[in-house]
């Protein structure tokens, strides 16, 4: 008996935030969406399994570099490819699940079964949508549970035999097999049916960024892919662990949802190099930039100005996690990095991978480190971000994704016509 082939490690690789579109805003020549289309067809090329776009809501406040409207520029994106995923990050915290479901909808149609929801609950724009504060974490995921429940009944609000062939080129509609929703909750009440076509997926995959217990709740109830940040292997079992037993007990699929991580490695021809890079990495840190990023990962609350740089915080200083209104997941990674016994130098220096796993080495041993969480059984999909960048492409296309090949990890091509195929979801 032949044994069954294990599902091979899913690519993603990121396509908004870039300066380039800053500099060609102020180009009349060209387009915002050149640089982006440009590491689409690379992708696409080389087979990653999708493009992710993210999303921030106010200016300046995640950064210099926002991003433009996802939905929008992966639209654009999906008339230059054909086969590559488009994720598409939307808060469900400031949107209306009506107009979440025809806005996806849409791209899943004009990409022919290509697009996913990466659905967030948001920890900053409040001020753009209104004169109230923040939600709080609960409140904010009792929300997402809403329109979630909203959107998926609007996507099957097309029942099987709505759209026959009349064997003619055309089609037949039995309005019959369109029924309305007639929800009324907490948050929303929405009549429906959707008023689009029945998909090619027939649901967007849906995808869901957070990691704290209202995150793990979502994501085991909803999510087919949960994007984390899982800094070490330990972290990265606890969490498989967590979902994957809450989403059995609500009776989702074996192995639901799948582990996504972003991968931040640095990389050298040599460990001498990689040692080297390491280190001019850290000399070259902006130290006051860092206290202020540092400040956020912990939530916002906290004053670092003053502190030594050499001596870990003091304990009195780190806040309670349910105290913190926005990003506890990130909160709960930083506090137990400072709980160890890091300095703030420390610190500062981990925080400008935010949080998500980082490795330095060669090809082979950074192969090494994705292959340990790949058999393990905690990583499913994995984000590579760089392709923008001539030296990183180089090392993503000729170094680390033909090694992940070789060693029969990472697939050679597509496996099918929708994304939900290329990821081998189970079928909805």
């Amino acid at each position: 008996m032949s044994a069954v082939r294990r599902r091979t490690l899913k690519t993603v690789t990121g396509v908004s935030g870039a300066v380039s579109v800053y500099a060609a805003a102020i180009d009349p020549r060209q387009s915002t969406a050149a640089s982006s289309i440009e590491i689409a067809k690379i992708a696409e090329a080389n087979k990653f399994d999708a493009l992710f776009a993210a999303d921030l809501l106010s200016f300046g406040a995640q950064g210099a570099i926002g991003a433009q409207e996802p939905l929008i520029y992966l639209s654009a994106l999906s008339s230059v490819t054909t086969d590559v995923g488009l994720i598409a990050t939307v808060t469900s915290t400031f949107h209306h699940p009506y107009n979440l479901a025809r806005l996806f909808g849409t791209l899943d149609h004009v990409s022919n079964g290509r697009a996913a929801w990466n659905v967030v609950t948001s920890s900053v724009g409040e001020e753009n949508y209104g004169d109230q504060d923040l939600p709080t974490p609960e409140e904010r995921y009792a929300r997402a549970t809403e329109s979630l429940e909203v959107v998926n009944a609007l996507f099957d609000s097309w029942h099987a035999g709505a759209l026959t062939p009349d064997g003619h080129g055309g089609v037949v509609l039995d309005a019959t097999r369109v029924r309305p929703i007639d929800h009324t909750g907490q948050y929303f009440t929405v009549k429906g049916p959707l008023n689009i076509p029945p998909l090619p997926q027939r649901r967007p995959v849906q995808f869901q960024a957070g990691q704290s217990a209202g995150g793990i709740e979502l994501g085991a109830r909803f999510a087919e892919v949960v994007f984390t940040s899982l800094p070490t292997l330990e972290d990265a079992i606890t969490y498989t662990k967590a979902v994957r037993a809450r989403a059995t007990e609500l009776g989702r699929a074996e192995a639901l949802p799948l582990i996504m991580s972003s991968f931040h490695a640095t990389y050298g021809a040599t460990e001498d190099e990689v040692r080297r890079l390491v280190r001019e990495d850290a000399e070259a840190t902006d130290l006051d930039a860092g206290r202020i990023r540092l400040a956020d990962m912990f939530g916002g609350g906290i004053d670092l100005s003053e502190l030594p740089l050499d001596k870990p915080i003091p304990p009195h200083l780190l806040p309670e996690v349910t105290s913190v209104n926005r990003r506890r997941g990130r909160v709960e990674i930083f506090t137990k990095l400072a709980a160890s016994g890091r300095t703030l130098r420390e610190l500062i220096i981990a925080s400008k991978d935010t949080g998500h796993w980082a490795a330095a080495g060669t090809p082979e041993q950074l192969a090494d480190a994705i292959e340990e969480r790949y058999l393990a059984g905690v990583l499913d999909v994995i984000s590579l971000g760089g392709l923008a960048d001539p030296r990183t492409r180089d090392f993503l296309t000729n170094g680390l994704l033909p090694e992940l090949r070789r060693r029969g990890i990472v697939g050679s091509d597509y496996l099918g016509a929708t994304f939900r195929e290329n990821l081998e979801l189970p079928p909805l």
